[in-house]
């Protein structure tokens, strides 16, 4: 899942994580991504949050929450000024991209916190 409110950086996001092989879902906002994760909370592998959203629920939130639902989801953050909150705000074995990064740079972050998830044992 993709939680971005600025739509040019949600479609650059998108296209280079459909490029990557990934089938992103996009939210447009905190809340929207909190409602989608609690409905469907099997069904995101990974998190890619910006921090900065508009709305009440922060990137922070939905990170937060999407661990609750499943403690080893990956999360990405995604920030222009919010990196300094990252150590005291930021759930723990994440990536945070500072903003302008690279399309590609989104695609690696989440290839290796993906890399590190424990197997599922059915």
């Amino acid at each position: 899942m993709v939680v971005e409110d600025d739509p040019l950086i949600q479609t650059i996001v998108e296209e280079a994580l459909a490029e990557g092989g990934f089938q992103p879902e996009l939210a447009s906002s905190g809340e929207e991504a909190l409602t989608l994760l609690q409905s469907e909370e099997t069904k995101y592998h990974a998190l890619i949050t910006d921090v900065n959203l508009t709305g009440a629920a922060t990137g922070w939130d939905v990170a937060r929450r999407a661990r609750e639902l499943n403690p080893h989801i990956p999360v990405v953050y995604m920030t222009g000024a919010a990196a300094d909150e990252w150590p005291s705000l930021g759930v723990p074995n994440t990536i945070l991209l500072q903003k302008p990064f690279a399309p590609a740079q989104v695609v690696t972050a989440i290839s290796q916190l993906l890399n590190q998830v424990p197997p599922v044992h059915e």
